[in-house]
């Protein structure tokens, strides 16, 4: 949704919370089963008509991509446009593949308590109960060896690493074929929504910042900096354009968004600066937050 840096985090970890991760702690050690008892926090609203009542003490960290909100775990990790669907069927194969590995070492004689504690011991580096957006997470999460993808595209091509086909073939639930056939229509839709965002870039330079900054007399060198961003955008494209297959054009397309438009965004904010507000013909984020206060105004 907003990058590596923001939800979702770029590092897949669960939180637990304090109780429920001493509770499988001391499990993983001792290997006794013995109830979960959540601890409970009394609510008072302040309000005479509404009596206190009991709440789950476990925090819900919104930081985590994976967290334990109590009775139920959330993923919180799905773009804002993107179809849950596929999120789902992957997430629910992990935990089928799972459970039957579970399942296959109790039938082979194995007891359900030394399995559930192997289990926590192998897996014990993805709980995390801090903040994942501190600088310090990503150099713990390093050491603990888990993946980091701070890109979309990267992301996208696990899909069809062979590991991960082997597990949905042997789930029955996509072939080779279909795993990569729906990894090259992801690399296409994200191209194909870099090149809009690109062109409607060039345009709003064309269109609106150049003849701004040409009527408000403002130095040359200003739209030599403008013309020079549209001719980089430009050339972006035509790489994209060139590329030899999807994947190779979603590297590209990322590198033009991440990289050339954000370089052009920079010119064009310094620009905006200086512009007088009657001679800027895009809409500011004033105007977009306070709508209200600027509709119907000469």
């Amino acid at each position: 949704r907003l990058g590596a840096g923001g939800p979702p985090p770029a590092i897949v970890s669960t939180y637990l919370g304090d109780d429920i991760t001493k509770y499988l702690q001391a499990f993983k050690e001792s290997k006794t089963a013995v109830e979960y008892v959540p601890a409970h926090a009394t609510c008072e609203l302040g309000v005479d008509a509404i009596a206190p009542f009991q709440t789950p003490a476990e925090d819900r960290n919104r930081t985590s991509p994976f967290p334990y909100g109590g009775h139920r775990f959330e993923f919180r990790a799905v773009g804002s446009s993107q179809n849950v669907s596929m999120v789902n069927t992957v997430l629910c194969t992990i935990f089928a593949d799972s459970f039957a590995q579970m399942s296959d070492a109790i039938e082979k004689g194995a007891k359900p308590i030394d399995v559930a504690a192997e289990a926590l011991d192998k897996h014990w580096k993805v709980i995390f109960n801090g903040n994942n957006y501190s600088d310090e997470w990503p150099v713990e999460a390093e050491k603990r060896g888990l993946l980091r993808l701070d890109s979309g595209v990267e992301a996208m091509s696990k899909l069809a690493e062979p590991k991960n086909i082997a597990l949905f073939e042997r789930m029955k639930v996509l072939s080779e074929k279909e795993a990569k056939a729906r990894t090259v229509v992801m690399y296409d839709h994200y191209t194909g929504s870099v090149e809009m965002e690109a062109l409607t870039m060039v345009d709003m330079i064309n269109q609106h910042i150049i003849p701004s900054v040409k009527n408000a007399e403002l130095p040359d060198s200003m739209v030599s900096d403008l013309e020079k961003s549209v001719s980089a955008i430009k050339a972006g494209l035509a790489e994209v354009h060139h590329a030899s297959d999807e994947k190779a054009k979603a590297l590209k397309a990322r590198v033009l968004r991440l990289e050339t438009m954000e370089e052009a965004r920079t010119v064009c904010d310094k620009i905006e600066e200086v512009v007088p507000a009657d001679l800027w013909s895009l809409s500011t984020y004033k105007e977009l937050l306070f709508l209200d206060s600027h509709q119907g105004a000469e």
